[in-house]
């Protein structure tokens, strides 16, 4: 492996971007520019979009009525009207809604609610409960693994299910395997094949989506059609070689991601699919919790039967014999227990509030369709000063596609940008998107490229959904995704064009095989290389004064400065005390971070006398023992950057109910009683867990082993990467610079009088210039550090092993706890190494182990002190 100096160089030396040989054919293709007009017969509704905007959707917008939030993830779900919530509130105070079950006047009300909008739905989705049962789900998933329980696959039939499925989709071949059945994925075009009289065998279930979560890829309805054709049958034919009265496919639509932008029509289709599911957020954005399950009518005889029932399914049961008799009514007969009968009322409320707005799903597709061409003119029109295209596109030629556009972006050179560090960067400009495989796993083999050994070699590696690995080995494996919505507006297109235009446009990325990173954006290199470009004339030797020395015992909670002039000792896993702690929420596996819960900035640690003394807005001081001899611990199980770590649970009604108030979430504190404990020892932590939850465990240092070249997880504490974060004033002062320079920010407001120093980005170490020493001694340029290898503390050395990337907990005020969009906005733009943001380098202990050994002998570091550059 380089060593840092080399890894890093290029961050501070940039190459001017020369024109590179042309894109291939199809991708030149595939993002050709095209007019960017809006279609104003298709277009915001006859002119009053933005009007139904503002008084619909005030949510989008701040109290100055400008938009503050770019969302675009209606495929996740859309937003809410407020007339809609308005009116629902006011039901809700003014009538008193119960359980249907009941007979009293409130239950008659719920029940004739609930029958009005299971018609009026069905007459929403096209069709009428002459063909369709409507039956209320928990959600789409719901509907769809109702839908596989009651086919009644044979052993000898077949599942098929095609590649742009959702995962609840795919999940349904666990009832298949059960049934006995084979389990076939397929493309969609097999299946006209496939429903061939001579290829079928048995009872089987095609399931499919109308259009994919993923690449918005559209699906015909025929399907049904199709096996109705093939496989005549009267209902009267019971136990007929052809089915007994159904034909031996069913059909299973997912319409939850077509539903929300598109009419079903249901009842214009020859022969309907046996099962429809949809879900009711993803169209009206409330309520939440609610699905539903289409069935068709004269498919309800061959259902497979019910193994599970519950209340309100069954008009007779015995208590002692396996005997009961279900409702006639299909949907009581499915909808086990009680409903969510006041979110279902409030769907009249929703669908009053739809038409109002939109009129109707064949205006609101119109509009969408719309906003969606005009978005990949938009983002096709894209591209780099060397003409090479910033936006890669997945799908949206040739076949018929919705409102969901999946891109991914590409540098100067083509190389893939990562597409968390774009998602990162978004949430700082107020825009909503998606980014992952959005739980579509064979959309993301067929648009990514993704093998199955592939994704199993990566598990391996420790590498899962919804991790920091969004680029391997120059591949990505996944994608962002823009999704749009009735109230969707071309302004929220421009803003998210703009957005990509300021971020990344001639932005690039370095090579994976150099390690090497460059800064974005290129316009900029002149202002950076004035300050970080090599001076030859420079000794290989720097002295630099420790400003500061920050400890932080409880992870992600604030730091504890150590008080000037007094010497800090440094152990193997770091500054003492430093990150010893961890709160843990009840039954996870992570323990809490900051940028999730932004008020354990709230929480002030305070080392006094071997004890850990914590401070919170309104509360009373805590005092927690350092002596792991005074705490009640219990053993359990964490998880820091993918790794496991031993951890023991504090067990203290007192402590626990305490940062319970102060979060607001239920949690716990745990350690590793290792770091609490003297260096002189030679017995090693007893491997069995506690007899009690209430037993004291006695614990140990166990001796160290000799470092390597860089820490592993069993010689740190629960820091993420490494054992010592070190800054610069300099760098920090650059940055604070740059904010102030860049104040016409849509984030001017927050930032101004705002300092941002060394402290915002949560270091172990400051350091600053000393003009004073014994060696050599000068002005640090900022970010000079990147290219340090190594920095000595007495007889102690520490390699430096790259630079920190950051993500948005940089931009939570630590004194506050609110959420800003500098320093982090600012970093994005200025600082990246192989496209990931930095600030700081990282320091690992490498030798000087001897001083770790059972002797009386420690390494300290105090404020004041002079130390050792290696360059």
């Amino acid at each position: 492996m380089p060593p840092a100096s080399a890894m890093f160089y290029r961050l501070f030396n940039l190459l001017s971007i020369s024109p590179s040989r042309e894109a291939p054919a199809e991708q030149i293709s595939e993002t050709t520019p095209t007019s960017r007009t809006k279609e104003a017969d298709d277009y915001d509704y006859g002119g009053r979009l933005e009007a139904i905007r503002h008084k619909e959707y005030p949510q989008l917008y701040n109290a100055s009525s400008q938009l503050k939030t770019v969302f675009l993830d209606h495929a996740g779900s859309t937003l809410y009207a407020a007339s809609h919530i308005r009116a629902q509130t006011e039901e809700m105070l003014t009538t008193i809604p119960a359980n249907p079950h009941s007979n009293h006047p409130g239950s008659q009300w719920t029940r004739d609610k609930i029958e009005q909008v299971r018609d009026r739905l069905l007459g929403f989705f096209g069709t009428t409960s002459r063909d369709y049962a409507l039956v209320f789900t928990a959600n789409a998933t719901a509907a769809i693994r109702l839908a596989g329980e009651l086919t009644p696959m044979s052993k000898d039939g077949t599942f098929c299910y095609t590649s742009a499925a959702h995962t609840s989709v795919v999940g349904l071949r666990g009832i298949a395997a059960e049934l006995g059945a084979i389990v076939r994925p397929v493309e969609f075009d097999d299946l006209d094949d496939i429903i061939q009289p001579e290829h079928t065998n048995g009872v089987g279930l095609v399931a499919y989506p109308t259009q994919c979560n993923f690449s918005g890829e559209r699906f015909p309805w025929d399907v049904a059609d199709k096996v109705a054709s093939r496989f005549p049958v009267h209902v009267d034919a019971i136990g007929s070689k052809d089915g007994g009265g159904h034909p031996p496919w069913w059909v299973l639509v997912d319409a939850a991601a077509y539903a929300s932008s598109s009419p079903l029509n249901i009842g214009a289709l020859r022969t309907g699919p046996d099962f429809v599911a949809v879900s009711m957020y993803k169209i009206f954005g409330a309520p939440t919790g609610v699905g539903a399950l289409l069935v068709r009518r004269s498919s309800i005889p061959f259902l497979r039967p019910k193994r599970f029932f519950g209340g309100g399914t069954v008009h007779m049961l015995s208590f002692d014999r396996m005997w009961q008799e279900f409702r006639a009514e299909i949907e009581a007969r499915l909808e086990d227990g009680t409903v969510n009968f006041q979110a279902i009322a409030s769907l009249h409320h929703a669908l009053d509030a739809h038409a109002r707005n939109f009129g109707s799903m064949a205006l609101v597709k119109q509009h969408t369709a719309s906003i969606t061409q005009y978005a990949l003119s938009s983002l096709r029109g894209l591209s780099h000063d060397n003409g090479r295209s910033l936006c890669t596109i997945y799908g949206h030629c040739g076949a018929e596609f919705g409102p969901t556009v999946a891109l991914n972006l590409r540098d100067v050179n083509g190389s893939f940008i990562g597409y968390i560090e774009v998602e990162r960067l978004a949430v700082m400009a107020g825009i909503a998107m998606r980014t992952g495989r959005f739980c579509n796993p064979g959309a993301a083999r067929r648009w990514l490229d993704l093998k199955t050994p592939d994704l199993i070699r990566y598990a391996s590696l420790g590498y899962a959904c919804g991790d920091d690995n969004d680029v391997i080995a120059g591949k990505p494996v996944g994608a962002m995704r823009i999704s749009f919505g009735a109230m969707t507006s071309c302004e929220d297109v421009d803003r998210f064009a703009a957005f990509l235009i300021r971020h990344f446009h001639n932005y690039t990325c370095a090579q994976e095989s150099t390690k090497v990173g460059t800064i974005r954006p290129a316009s900029e290199a002149t202002s950076i290389m004035k300050c970080t470009s090599p001076d030859t004339s420079l000794s290989a030797s720097l002295q630099v004064k420790v400003d500061q020395i920050v400890v932080y015992p409880i992870k992600s909670c604030h730091g504890w400065s150590v008080p000037r002039g007094t010497p800090w000792e440094i152990t193997l896993s770091g500054l003492k005390y430093d990150r010893s702690f961890v709160i843990m929420r009840e039954n996870a596996s992570a323990p809490m971070q900051q940028k999730r819960y932004p008020r354990m900035a709230l929480i002030r640690p305070r080392l006094v006398d071997k004890q850990l003394v914590l401070d919170a807005p309104d509360h009373e001081s805590l005092v927690v023992s350092l002596d792991p001899a005074m705490l009640c611990l219990e053993t359990t199980q964490s998880m820091v950057c993918g790794s496991h770590m031993q951890t023991y649970r504090v067990l203290s009604n007192e402590i626990s109910n305490w940062l319970t108030s102060v979060l607001a979430v239920e949690c716990y504190l745990a350690c590793d009683p290792r770091l609490l404990l003297p260096l002189a020892t030679d017995v090693y932590l007893p491997p069995s867990p506690p007899s009690s939850l209430t037993e004291c465990v006695a614990l140990t240092r166990p001796l160290p082993s000799p470092m390597s070249r860089t820490a592993k997880r069993s010689e740190m504490s629960f820091a993420n990467e490494s054992q010592i974060l070190l800054v610069t004033h300099e760098s920090a002062q650059r940055v604070s610079d740059w904010i102030v320079e860049e104040q016409d920010s849509d984030d001017a407001a927050s930032v101004i009088g705002k300092s941002f120093g060394p402290l915002q980005y949560r270091p172990n170490i400051v350091v600053r210039s000393s003009l004073r020493g014994i060696g050599s001694t000068r002005e640090i340029e900022p970010f000079e550090e990147f290219k340090w290898t190594g920095v000595t503390i007495g007889n102690l050395h520490l390699q430096v092993s790259g630079p920190c990337r950051r993500c948005q907990m940089i931009a939570i005020d630590q004194e506050s706890a609110k959420s800003l969009k500098e320093p982090y906005s600012t970093l994005a733009r200025k600082m990246r190494v192989d496209g990931k943001v930095v600030f700081g380098i990282y320091l690992d202990i490498i030798d000087g182990a001897t001083s770790f050994t059972r002797t009386a002998s420690t390494n300290t570091i105090q404020s004041g002190m002079l130390i050792d550059i290696s360059l």
